[in-house]
Order: structure tokens, then C-alpha cells, then sequence
């Protein structure tokens, strides 16, 4: 049920704001669906590999064969995307420009430095997620990291699955219930929700290059050939424990305090811009 306090008040010309998200259509759906089909693809296309990593193998070379395909088709995806919702009319140029300048100044935030594995470029993707939809936040997340890659941030065959887990990130943000007569209770439930999503990013990104690497000192914390799903949970847990906890803490943390310090005031503007978006004008009967 909309709020009435963010609605504009009736004015000739202008009807009513729909209750539906910024993008609400199958079409968005269905591009999800395949982002996301690709996406776990790639992620888990090296489990049905019949070959065992040799010592000293690493990360470095990980998907150095198919890491350039899963990028251009994700580009594709997502350019296909804001043209489709363009002709369709469920974009228009201020939406797209307002993806714009936040994809900017999120590659922005990637470079800003932080404790451990803390990054803020997953606060704007998470608020706009939760505020314009699972759509707008995935091409949040995916196209930040493809302009801050290019600006420096480093491409190699990481890149894709970076996309990809960043987006998906900016997309869970949608699934955040909405609050808005509860600023306070929304901004509390929505650093949570960061926190998880920060720790949830690390899991997914270990999984690009843990088929590749093996130490025979830690067997027991790698994956090979013929293991079954049990079988990889069994050994994925531990190594994700002992490799990764400490550092995605500090990412999702970090995601936690910028929600709880900045969430409000940044909901708030993204709002004020929502009600932009939501109305055309048409001509009095």
C-alpha cells in the first residue's frame, strides 16, 4: 500500500502514481533470469571439469578462456536491457541519466580505501535496489564495476563474476521490505540485510577461482574431480572459515555502518527522485 506522505498532491495533468516498481514487467523479469542463469553458469561451469588443479595453480589465470565471453554477453545484457526498458517506455532519459551518475560516483567509492575487505561500492546499489527495484540495482551494481575496472580498478578475468555478484547484490536489495512511514525500522532492517549481502558476496566470489587453486598440505580444503554437492559443501565451508571470513566481516560490516550513518538521508533523495520518474504529463480533458 503507497504511503500517501511521498505522494505530490493531485494537480491537473498529472494523474495518480502507479503502486508498481520502476520496472514492472515481465521484460525485466526475464532479463534477470538470464543475467542470472549466465551468471551461475560461469560461477559453476569449472565444478563439471573432469580435471584436478595442479599444485601452485592460482586464481591469477582462472577463466582466462571464457572470462572475455561472459563479459561481452553481461554488457550486452545490460545495455539490451536499458534499451528495452527505453522503447518500452519504462525508462525515460531521466532514469537513465540518473543510472548514469550514480554508476559514476559508485566506481568512485570503489576507490576510496578501507579496513579489510571493506568497499562502499555496494551501499548505492543496495538503497537504489531496495528504492527503483531489482532491475535498476543489478545494472547498478554490474555497470559500477565494469567504469571502475576501466578507470583503474583492474580488468582481468575477474571482471565478469565481479559484475555479476555486485549485481546481484544491487538486485537482493529489492527483496529489503519497504517501510517508508518507518524510516528508522527500514534503515535498521536494511543494514542487516547489508551485512548478510556482504558476507554473501564473498562466498559467491571465492567460488571463480577455488576450482583452480589446490595446496597439497590442505587437500581437505579444495575441491576435485567426482566430488558430489555434499562432497563441495563439506570442503567449501571450511576453506570460505579459514580464507575469507575475516575480510567479507569487514566488507559487510562496513556495509552495515554506511546504511545505518547515511541509509536515511540517501533513501530520502532516491525517493524525491522516484516521484519524478512516476509522473507525465497529459493533456486536460
Amino acid at each position: 500500500m503507497r504511503n500517501p506522505r511521498l505522494l505530490p498532491p493531485d494537480r491537473p495533468g498529472l494523474p495518480a502514481s502507479p503502486s508498481s516498481p520502476l520496472f514492472p514487467s515481465l521484460l525485466n523479469v526475464a532479463v534477470l533470469l538470464l543475467a542470472s542463469a549466465i551468471g551461475a553458469v560461469a560461477f559453476v561451469a569449472p565444478f563439471f571439469s573432469l580435471e584436478t588443479a595442479l599444485p601452485g595453480d592460482g586464481g591469477a589465470l582462472s577463466h582466462a578462456a571464457d572470462a572475455p565471453f561472459f563479459l561481452i554477453l553481461l554488457i550486452v545484457i545490460c545495455l539490451g536491457a536499458v534499451l528495452l526498458n527505453l522503447s518500452a517506455g519504462q525508462m525515460n532519459t531521466r532514469t537513465v541519466a540518473v543510472l548514469g551518475i550514480l554508476t559514476a560516483f559508485n566506481a568512485v567509492l570503489r576507490a576510496l580505501p578501507g579496513p579489510g575487505g571493506f568497499n562502499a561500492i555496494f551501499f548505492l546499489p543496495i538503497l537504489a535496489g531496495h528504492v527503483y527495484g531489482a532491475t535498476f540495482g543489478f545494472l547498478l551494481g554490474s555497470l559500477s564495476l565494469l567504469v571502475s575496472a576501466l578507470l583503474g580498478g583492474g580488468v582481468g578475468p575477474w571482471l565478469p563474476f565481479q559484475m555479476f555478484a555486485t549485481g546481484w547484490v544491487g538486485m537482493l536489495g529489492a527483496l529489503a521490505p519497504s517501510w517508508p512511514r518507518h524510516p528508522r525500522r527500514e534503515v535498521l532492517l536494511l543494514a542487516a540485510w547489508g551485512l548478510f549481502l556482504g558476507l554473501l558476496f564473498g562466498a559467491i566470489m571465492n567460488l571463480w577461482f577455488w576450482p583452480f587453486v589446490f595446496r597439497p598440505d590442505q587437500a581437505a580444503l579444495y575441491w576435485q574431480p567426482g566430488l558430489g554437492l555434499a562432497g563441495i559443501l563439506q570442503r567449501y565451508l571450511p576453506f570460505y572459515l579459514v580464507t575469507s571470513l575475516a575480510w567479507d566481516l569487514w566488507r559487510a560490516g562496513g556495509n552495515a555502518l554506511l546504511i545505518l550513518f547515511l541509509g536515511l538521508p540517501v533513501l530520502r533523495l532516491l525517493r524525491r527522485f522516484q516521484l519524478r520518474f512516476r509522473f507525465e504529463i497529459t493533456p486536460e480533458e
